[in-house]
């Protein structure tokens, strides 16, 4: 079952009219999931089985971008519902890109199209099949 991440997406994209007329162009597939911290935070970790509450900001990967940042997808600073991590409820390069962050941090996650929406992304959403993601992701909370 493909996960639904984030919902906020779909209603963020549908409200501002954000994408691309061709999100594609200039993108290539990133080879695996890679994380960079940018910040780095100095509060709770984010473990599997803890619920987090973050923000973010989604782009699709660009190769020749240096931050790999091409089109973006949502506005930084998106804010989505608080999840537990490793439960399934969002993508998997989220599930496991996430991992080991501590609050106040923020972090950089590029994901390939296998750890995230592959074949059937979101309808609506700007995200082409089989994209490759980026996503910078300030850790807000963890519970």
């Amino acid at each position: 079952m493909r996960r639904l991440f984030p919902v906020l997406v779909l209603v963020a994209l549908a409200a501002t009219g954000c994408g691309s007329d061709n999100p594609a162009a200039g993108t290539s597939a990133a080879a695996s999931l890679t994380t960079v911290d940018l910040v780095v935070g100095t509060g709770a970790t984010a473990a599997s089985g803890k619920t987090l509450t973050v923000t973010y900001g989604l782009w699709l990967y660009d190769s020749t971008m240096t931050d790999g940042k091409g089109a973006q997808i949502t506005a930084a600073g998106s804010a989505l519902s608080p999840f537990v991590l490793g439960a399934g409820t969002v993508i998997s390069g989220w599930d496991q890109g996430l991992v080991g962050m501590k609050v106040g941090g923020q972090r950089r996650l590029t994901i390939p199209p296998s750890l995230a929406y592959g074949s059937t992304p979101p309808s609506g959403s700007g995200i082409p099949v089989n994209a490759s993601l980026v996503f910078d992701v300030n850790l807000l909370n963890v519970q």
